[in-house]
């Protein structure tokens, strides 16, 4: 069983984006740690989620995974130094580095998408494009242990997809 570390915006993180991903990621035996900067959270739909770790007290060493959740409140995150560098040690670990929705501009923003097929809501297409990333506009998109997703929609492909990245 793996430990993954799912990160959300402390309001508006989109609420299906997290509560999909994570219950796909628990059917397949994992563990899913919420992690964000305030210890109580809602998501854009009234979701209320009280945090397990705050996102200043995390050890990467502790956890098999990464996945940044998206929704509008995640672009509080986008220039944030610290969900930066825990992307850049989770990725160059060799562990899977995962981003949905928006989200994806975070591991942009760390250098992480250079010449790496991926994807994200397509009103950050063109933001990951400037950052090198390959963007496909696709559901889910694996390229090495980047793992990126559009959105909703995908969401339960998401976690499906990191917990297979995990075997």
């Amino acid at each position: 069983m793996a430990k993954i570390l799912s990160i959300i915006a402390p309001n508006d993180f989109q609420d299906i984006e997290y509560s999909d991903s994570k219950s796909a990621l628990e059917k397949s035996g994992h563990e899913v740690i919420t992690a964000s900067s305030q210890p109580q959270t809602t998501g854009k739909f009234g979701l209320e989620v009280t945090t397990d770790i705050l996102i200043s007290k995390i050890d990467p060493e502790n956890y098999d995974a990464i996945a940044f959740i998206g929704g509008p409140g995640v672009y509080q995150f986008f220039e944030n130094k610290r969900l930066q560098d825990l992307a850049k040690t989770f990725y160059k670990s060799g562990k899977p580095t995962c981003a949905i929705c928006a989200a994806p501009v975070i591991l942009a923003n760390a250098g992480l998408l250079q010449d790496k097929k991926s994807t994200c809501w397509d009103g950050e297409g063109e933001t990951i494009q400037s950052k090198g990333a390959l963007y496909s506009g696709n559901d889910v998109e694996v390229d090495g242990n980047i793992i990126t997703a559009n959105g909703p929609a995908s969401a339960k492909k998401f976690g499906e997809t990191i917990a297979k990245a995990l075997k």
